[in-house]
């Protein structure tokens, strides 16, 4: 995977830099029975309302339905094809069963058109591979990590991003996350063999507002320059600074925490993210 400029023969072309995409499969297109259509809500909630600012528009999407909980074991499954997904930074795969039953999961780095993957008890810690955590090596890269068993992967899902098996600990397996945080999760819980795809992701410059648009999002007011009754830091005369960076409701953005102290996880919780 590489990043590509481009010429400026347009002034939205000067400072976009875009992924190649290289690694998806030429020709392939989306599988209908996948497809799911979901409305755009722009912003709004069932009453109309705007509960969420600075989003509308956009392109027209289709959501791939994707298999986070890789419940069909000891059954290897091949790998089609690698494709694009609108509501996800990291690349999809399509993969089919013996059986013909074709489903999405999320794609690792390096995976390729034509492997085999299996999950389940026995799985070789292999990319693509989705291993209960009693079984995974130590040491390895592992994403779309279970925080119950059963329910589906909803840990490190984001392009590029791993977490890393260090250890365990009674009936716990020990992680550190993309965050820097070390924490518990239950030996029984699944994840997924590898890093997940599209690591230049974070590389990508849009190089105009239309390009955001497109995506769906509006142009963002700055607080500084609002008046007083429309955030905290509006107001002042001339180029005022604000004050103290905080958020319309009135929650400072520079330290102050915001995590529920009696959060249950907090047990499983061995060392947080660096500050």
């Amino acid at each position: 995977m590489a990043v590509k400029k481009f010429n400026p023969i347009t002034p939205g072309l000067r400072y976009h830099i875009a992924v190649t995409k290289s690694e998806l499969t030429k020709g392939a297109k989306p599988e209908k029975s996948l497809l799911v259509s979901l409305g755009s809500t722009g912003g709004r909630n069932s009453d109309g309302r705007r509960t969420m600012r600075y989003r509308g528009g956009g392109h027209k999407r289709r959501y791939r339905i994707i298999d986070f909980k890789r419940n069909v074991e000891g059954v290897p499954a091949t790998v089609q094809s690698i494709q694009y997904d609108p509501y996800r930074s990291a690349y999809i795969a399509l993969v089919e069963y013996p059986d013909g039953t074709k489903t999405y999961i999320l794609a690792p780095e390096t995976l390729e058109v034509g492997q085999q993957i299996t999950s389940g008890r026995g799985a070789a810690p292999e990319i693509g591979n989705c291993l209960y955590l009693s079984e995974v090596p130590l040491g390895t890269f592992v994403h779309n990590i279970e925080m119950r068993p059963g329910a589906g992967g909803v840990l490190v899902r984001s392009a590029g991003t791993s977490a890393t098996m260090m250890g365990r600990e009674d009936r716990y397996a020990v992680l550190r996350m993309p965050s820097g945080e070390v924490r518990r999760i239950l030996l029984t819980c699944k994840a997924t063999i590898g890093t997940v795809s599209n690591p230049d992701h974070n590389l990508e410059i849009m190089g105009k507002a239309g390009r955001n648009r497109w995506k769906g999002r509006r142009p963002r007011t700055r607080a500084v320059v609002m008046n007083p009754v429309d955030h905290p830091m509006g107001g002042g005369e001339g180029r005022a600074s604000g004050g103290h960076p905080r958020s319309r409701n009135g929650i400072k953005s520079k330290g102050q925490k915001t995590r529920s102290r009696n959060k249950r996880s907090d047990a499983l919780i061995i060392s947080r993210r660096p500050k």
